[in-house]
């Protein structure tokens, strides 16, 4: 890990804290950072689940399914 320095909205911070359940201001920027990450593989799941026409079968595939 490194240590740095920054401007931060202390507003900010403390709503992120109370929503996070975090304690401390590193605590804090760590679990920001980390739910920023899970929602972009979410986003990339949802897109990937868009591009291939949902979940589940097909139209054509349901048809098929209900003439069994």
């Amino acid at each position: 890990m490194d240590k740095t320095s920054l401007v931060i909205d202390r507003v900010k911070v403390a709503e992120a804290r109370e929503i996070l359940g975090t304690k401390t201001l590193a605590e804090t920027v760590d679990a920001a950072l980390e739910e920023v990450l899970r929602l972009d593989k979410r986003r990339r799941v949802m897109d990937r689940i868009r591009k291939q026409g949902g979940l589940g079968p097909d139209p054509a595939e349901l048809r098929q399914l209900r003439t069994r």
